[in-house]
Formats: C-alpha cells, structure tokens, sequence
C-alpha cells in the first residue's frame, strides 16, 4: 500500500505569557492508503491538534505533513483549502451540522460547492442509506443526536473523499447509538474504500481498526498494528 499521510518529527508549540507550551513533540508516523488508523490517548494528550495539524487546519511549529501526496508546507490557505475539499471528510463529536439548513442541504453542501449536478441525487441515496430517508427535510433541531451524525456520516462521505477524520464521532451519544453510528461508519467506509482516520479516547473502539497510535503528553508511547477489520 502507498502512503496516504506521512508526518515527520511534528512539534506544536503555544505561547503562554512568558512561557511556551509544547502539546505535540517529535510526531513521526504515516498511514497506509485505504486503511483504518486510530489515535488514541487521554484528554490533552494533543489528539485533536494533532488531526487539525494532519488535514491541514493548523500550521506545526516544526516538522512535516504530507497528505495525499502533498506536502502542505508548499500550500498557500486557500491551496490547502482546495485540498481538503476535494480529498478529505470529517466527522465531529457535536456533529457540525448547518442548523438553519435540512438534512438533505447540509449533506450536499460540499457537492455544490464542487458544482456537482447531481448533488440532490446523491444526497438522498446517502441519507437513505444511512436509515434517514424519511427525514430528508427535517432541520438539526427536529433530529436526535444519533439521527445528526448519520446525517454527518452521510455529508462526509457525499464528496468520496480519499481519507476521512473522525473526531470522537459517538463523544455525544449513549453507548448503542454509538454502536449504530460506528457500524454505519465502518460500512460506509468500506464501501468507498477511504481511509479512516478515528481519534478516540475508546480503546474498545481503536481496537477495532488495523493500527493504533497511542498519545500521552503530546508524545508517542506505542505505534501497533492490531487484527484487520
């Protein structure tokens, strides 16, 4: 397999009054193309920047990040921002989802901004896929929490992208919807053959995937592989 990311000796560092605040330190791993990663460590650990540093939302203090080929220290904001709509996806733990747009709007945001005809098109097959084909019209508010993240799961797979973060995606939900959320996930991905990219404080959850990247203290302590999905 080809190398879908690839980061090298990543620092992240924050001023602090007089005092700089190191949260990632050395960060030196990569992940194959069409596999399922997860990154797992306890809270400030630097799970989150760590993924806003891999899709290009935020800018190392050192080191490298190259992500579908591209090394994203060459990229302007914009550029970077080209990328990420044609290549990645995410999911959030509170879901992101537009609340003054319909189900079936926040799902085919991306293909419009991509001038896709068949945006609506795509956007109900997705939507039905994920069990909410009856809800296509409902606004965020009139949805569950279970009920929004399908609808996340559906906008982040609507422009095929090449790899996908998933950031605590079941952080909101009780244990089963997360279930039904993370099979969904699981299934989608498969299906699309995307690269999954999960951070998580659930080690029931990372051992479900085919490496995991434990974090502790913006630090790696152990870099797995574990049984394929």
């Amino acid at each position: 397999m080809s190398k879908i990311l690839k980061i090298n000796d990543l620092e992240k560092t924050y001023t602090s009054g007089s005092k700089q605040l190191t949260v990632l330190n050395n960060i030196s791993f990569s992940v194959e193309k069409g596999s399922v990663f997860s990154i797992v460590g306890p809270s400030g650990s630097g799970k989150t920047t760590l993924l806003g540093l891999c899709a290009g939302l935020d800018y190392p203090t050192a080191g490298t990040v190259e992500l579908c080929g591209t090394a994203l220290h060459d990229l302007n904001e914009d550029e970077r921002a080209a990328l990420r709509n044609k290549n990645v996806g995410f999911i959030f733990q509170n879901f992101q989802l537009l609340p003054t747009l319909t189900a079936l709007e926040n799902v085919i945001v991306p293909l419009e901004l991509q001038g896709d005809k068949n945006a609506s098109k795509t956007g109900i097959e997705l939507l039905t896929k994920v069990g909410l084909g009856d809800r296509l019209h409902h606004y965020p508010t009139q949805l569950s929490g279970g009920e929004q993240q399908r609808v996340a799961l559906a906008r982040a797979f609507s422009n095929k992208p090449a790899i996908l973060f998933a950031d605590e995606p079941t952080g909101n939900l009780d244990e089963e919807t997360g279930e039904k959320v993370i099979q969904l996930l699981f299934e989608l991905n498969k299906e699309a053959g995307t690269t999954l990219v999960i951070i998580t404080h659930d080690l029931d959850l990372a051992n479900r995937t085919q490496q995991i990247l434990r974090l502790r203290g913006g630090k790696i302590v152990s870099n797995e592989k574990t049984v394929v999905v």
